[in-house]
C-alpha cells in the first residue's frame, strides 16, 4: 500500500465522512432551493425542517448499514445482503439515473451562478457552450481518475466544505440583519391551498436529493476509522447543520423574494441560481456586492465538483452492476490505463449535455427525487430486515429507539423513515409529470433488461453473481474467485480455511474498482434444534464465541493483499442446507469448507474437488460436506486437516470414551471440530 493510501486510511474518520456528505448538502442548497421554493412557496422553511428530520433518519440508517457491512455500495449493498440481487439492482439502477440527472442539473446551475462574473453565461448559446466545456472538463477528469492521492483529495474537499459553510452562514446572518421582516414569511400562506399538499410533498422529496451524499460516504465504509462515539457525533452533526442552514437560507430567501399571487421569484426567475437571487436583493453596499461575487464563484466551483462527482458515481455504480452481472460486463469495461469505467462516464457526459439543452431544472429535480426516494426506501427496509436475518452480527453503530419484535430489535427510526420515504415517493410519482413518465419508464426498461440479460446468461434472477475485476480489464486471469463463502467453525481449522480462501480470492465484487478487493464471506451458522424457536434468544456465551471467531477470520483474511472479509452470523436448522442457501443468496463463486481426512483415491465431485490430501472417497465425507457437495450450485473446495492433527484428536477421543477420566480427554474445541466433520 503506497503512502497516500496509508495517509487516507489514517484520516478517514468521521470528519472526512462529514466533509464528503456535506459537500452534497452544500451543493444541494445551491441547486435545490429554487425548485423547492417554487413548489412549497411560503411553506418552504417548514419543508426544510421536515427534510432535516427525514435526513436524520436516513443518516442513522446509512451509518448502521455501512458499519454492519463495511463494503462499498450504499443502498445496493444493503439490499444485496438483506433482500436479494433483484432489489439491489433496483436501488443501483435508481442511483444511476440520479447520477445522470445530477450531472446535468449541477452543470446547468453552475453556468447560472457564473453570471455574477459575466451575465451572458446564463443565457443563449454562451450558456450551452459553457455547459459543454464544463462537461468535457469533468468527463476527462473522471476518466483519468482525478489528480493527487486520497489524502490530497480529502484536503481539497475539506477546504471546499469549510468555504461553503462560511458563505452560507454569512448569507443567513446578513439576510437576517438587513431584511428582518418576519411578516413576509406568512403573507399569503394558506397551507393546503397555497401551497397545496402536492407542492409541499414535492418540495420535501426534492430536498431529500441530498441523500446522494450519504451514498457517496457509504462507499468509504471499509476505510472508516471512526469509533462508536465518533459515529454518533456524525449522526447528530449532519442533520443539525442541514437544519440550521437549509431552514435559515429558506427564511432569508422568502424575506428577500416573498410569495406574491402564489409565486416567488426563487422558483421563477432565480430557479437556476436561487442563492444569488437572495444576495441580489441585499445589494447596496460594496461588501454585499463583493459577497455576491464570492458566493457565485464558490457556488459554481462546488457545483462543478458535483458534476465531476456525479460522473464518477455513474461509473462506479455501473461498474459494480457489471461485476454483479446486473449489466453486461462490457458496460463496466475499465480503461486500460486509468482503470476507470470510461464507457459509462463518457455516455453520462453526452446524455447530460443533451439534458442541459432543455434548460428545465424543475424536471431534472423532480426525476432525481424519484430515484433518490426509491433507493432511500430500499435502504431503510434493508437495514430493518438485517436486524432479523443477522441479529447477532456486531454493529459498530446501532441506531437508537428500538422495540422488541419477534425475537429481534426493531429500529423505529428506520421503520418511520421507510414509511415516510415511500409516501413521499408515491406523491412525487403522482404529482410530477416528468418523475412519473421518465422515472417509471427508466425503471421498467431496467427491470425488463435485467431479467432478460440474466435469463440469457442462465443466471438466477435473485441470486448473487460476481465477476472478478480482471474480466472488466480484459486481462488474462488464472482461476480465481471474486467472492468465496467460508463457514467458520470456531476451531483452529478456521485459519486454514480462511487462508485457503485468501489464496484463491482474486477480483472484486463489492468495492471500488481502483481498490481491487475480492470478498471472503465468513459466516458463522448457529444450528438450532427444532425444540427451540429459530428467532429466540441465544446464550451470551454462544454469541461471544461467534463474534470472536468472526473477528479472528477477518484478521486472518485481510492479511492477504486485495482481500476483504465480510462477516455475518445466521441461524438455521441444518448446517449443510444453511451453507448451500447462504452461498446461493450471496452469489458466491466458491465454498471453502473442512472435510474429514481422505483415505483413498482422489475423487472429483460434480460440484467441487477434494484438495489438500492424497485422496478420498465421497462416502468418507461427513454428512454436512456430502450434502454441500451434492446440492451447492457453485464450486465446493474441501480442505482436509493434516493427518497427524486428525490422529491426535481421534486418539484423545478414544481415550475419553474408554476408561476413567484423564487430563488427556477430548477438549470442547475437539468436540466442536468433530461435530462439524
Amino acid at each position: 500500500m503506497d503512502r497516500s493510501k496509508r495517509v487516507a486510511r489514517r484520516t478517514l474518520g468521521s470528519p472526512t465522512l462529514f466533509a464528503i456528505t456535506y459537500a452534497s448538502v452544500a451543493g444541494g442548497l445551491y441547486l435545490l432551493l429554487g425548485p423547492i421554493a417554487g413548489a412549497a412557496l411560503g411553506a418552504t422553511p417548514i419543508v426544510m425542517v421536515a427534510a432535516a428530520f427525514l435526513f436524520a433518519l436516513a443518516v442513522m440508517t446509512y451509518v448502521e448499514g455501512a458499519s454492519l457491512h463495511p463494503e462499498r455500495g450504499g443502498s445496493p449493498t444493503f439490499a444485496r445482503h438483506a433482500l436479494d440481487e433483484a432489489w439491489s439492482f433496483v436501488a443501483a439502477w435508481s442511483l444511476l439515473l440520479d447520477s445522470v440527472l445530477l450531472t446535468a442539473a449541477a452543470t446547468l446551475a453552475a453556468t447560472n451562478y457564473l453570471a455574477v462574473v459575466w451575465a451572458e453565461t446564463a443565457r443563449g448559446v454562451v450558456e450551452l457552450v459553457l455547459a459543454a466545456l464544463i462537461l468535457t472538463f469533468a468527463t476527462v477528469r473522471a476518466v483519468r481518475g482525478g489528480t493527487g492521492g486520497p489524502a490530497t483529495k480529502i484536503k481539497r474537499l475539506s477546504a471546499v466544505v469549510a468555504v461553503d459553510l462560511l458563505l452560507q452562514a454569512a448569507v443567513v446572518v446578513v439576510g437576517l440583519v438587513l431584511l428582518s421582516d418576519p411578516g413576509s414569511l406568512t403573507r399569503g400562506l394558506d397551507l393546503g391551498t397555497s401551497p397545496d399538499w402536492q407542492g409541499v410533498l414535492f418540495g420535501l422529496g426534492a430536498a431529500m436529493i441530498v441523500v446522494i451524499g450519504l451514498e457517496s460516504a457509504s462507499g468509504l465504509a471499509g476505510e472508516v476509522r471512526a469509533n462508536r462515539a465518533a459515529l454518533r457525533r456524525l449522526v447528530v452533526s449532519l442533520p443539525l447543520v442541514m437544519l440550521v442552514l437549509f431552514a435559515g437560507v429558506a427564511v432569508v430567501g422568502l424575506m428577500a423574494l416573498p410569495v406574491v399571487d402564489g409565486e416567488t421569484p426563487l422558483g421563477g426567475r432565480w430557479i437556476d441560481a436561487p442563492v444569488i437571487g437572495i444576495v441580489d436583493q441585499l445589494s447596496g453596499s460594496w461588501p454585499v456586492d463583493a459577497l455576491k461575487i464570492v458566493v457565485g464563484v464558490a457556488a459554481a466551483a462546488t457545483l462543478i465538483g458535483m458534476t465531476l462527482a456525479s460522473l464518477s458515481s455513474a461509473g462506479r455504480v455501473a461498474a459494480q452492476m457489471a461485476r454483479h452481472r446486473q449489466l453486461p460486463t462490457r458496460v463496466g469495461r475499465l480503461h486500460h490505463k486509468h482503470g476507470t469505467p470510461w464507457i459509462v462516464i463518457s455516455a453520462t457526459g453526452v446524455v447530460a449535455a443533451v439534458l442541459v439543452s432543455f434548460r428545465d431544472m424543475d424536471a431534472l429535480v423532480g426525476t432525481m427525487a424519484f430515484g433518490v426516494l426509491l433507493a432511500l426506501t430500499i435502504a431503510h427496509v434493508s437495514v430493518i430486515r438485517l436486524r432479523f436475518t443477522e441479529p447477532d452480527l456486531k454493529r459498530p453503530y446501532r441506531m437508537p429507539f428500538n422495540v422488541p419484535f419477534r425475537g429481534a430489535s426493531l429500529p423505529v427510526p428506520a421503520v418511520l423513515g421507510a414509511i415516510l420515504s415511500a409516501l413521499v415517493w408515491v406523491s412525487v410519482v403522482v404529482s410530477h409529470p416528468a418523475a412519473r413518465t421518465v422515472g417509471l419508464a427508466w425503471l421498467a426498461v431496467g427491470v425488463v433488461g435485467y431479467v432478460a440479460y440474466r435469463r440469457y446468461r442462465g443466471l438466477p434472477i435473485r441470486g448473487r453473481v460476481a465477476v472478478p475485476e480482471r474480466a472488466l480489464r480484459r486481462e488474462e486471469k488464472r482461476p480465481e474467485y471474486g467472492s468465496i463463502l467460508v463457514p467458520v467453525l470456531g476451531t483452529a481449522l478456521d485459519d486454514d480455511l480462511i487462508q485457503t480462501a485468501g489464496r484463491l480470492a482474486g477480483g472484486d465484487d463489492e468495492t471500488d474498482l481502483e481498490e481491487g478487493y475480492a470478498v471472503v464471506e465468513a459466516v458463522w451458522i448457529h444450528v438450532l434444534p427444532m425444540s427451540l424457536p429459530i428467532d429466540g434468544p441465544l446464550p451470551d456465551g454462544r454469541r461471544q464465541e461467534a463474534k470472536a471467531a468472526l473477528a479472528r477470520a477477518r484478521a486472518v483474511g485481510e492479511e492477504y493483499d486485495g482481500v476483504r472479509v465480510a462477516t455475518s452470523a445466521v441461524r438455521a436448522r441444518s448446517l449443510g442446507r444453511a451453507i448451500v442457501d447462504e452461498a446461493h443468496r450471496r452469489g458466491c463463486q466458491a465454498i471453502v469448507m473442512v472435510a474429514p481426512p481422505p483415505t483413498g483415491r482422489a475423487r472429483s465431485g460434480r460440484s467441487g474437488t477434494l484438495l489438500g490430501a492424497s485422496g478420498g472417497r465421497g462416502e468418507a465425507l461427513g454428512e454436512t460436506a456430502r450434502y454441500v457437495v451434492d446440492k451447492a450450485d457453485c464450486q465446493v473446495i474441501l480442505t482436509a486437516p493434516a493427518l497427524d492433527e486428525t490422529e491426535a484428536v481421534m486418539r484423545r477421543r478414544r481415550e475419553a470414551e474408554s476408561g476413567p477420566e484423564t487430563d488427556g480427554g477430548l477438549t470442547d474445541e475437539d468436540e466442536r471440530w468433530l461435530e462439524q466433520l
